[in-house]
């Protein structure tokens, strides 16, 4: 299967949460923040969205870091990724 976003909608594959902090300490399952950088694996054609139109910033292979609580998990063959709107990306990592 493969997923294709629709209007302003990404598809990001989150990128692994650090297990060790910078200083050396090894973090516990528990402790581990969830991580808001990903990859995006799709993006959708843009539009118009609410009356303007949305032209997609962001393109596929692209790493990014996004709103920490927003999108849906969305669970593919054995694969977590998460939908978002364009506008809940808030940087591109380059």
């Amino acid at each position: 299967m493969k997923l294709e976003p629709l209007s302003d909608r990404v598809v990001l594959k989150q990128l692994e949460a650090e297990e060790t902090t910078k200083s050396g300490i090894v973090l516990p399952g528990a402790e581990k923040e969830k991580p808001q950088q990903a990859e995006v694996i799709a993006v959708g054609p843009g539009g118009i969205v609410d009356g303007k139109e949305v032209k997609m910033q962001v393109k596929v292979g692209d790493n990014v870091i996004y709103s920490k609580y927003s999108g849906t998990e969305v669970k593919l063959d054995d694969v977590t990724y998460i939908i978002v709107k364009q506008n809940d990306i808030l940087a591109i990592i380059k």
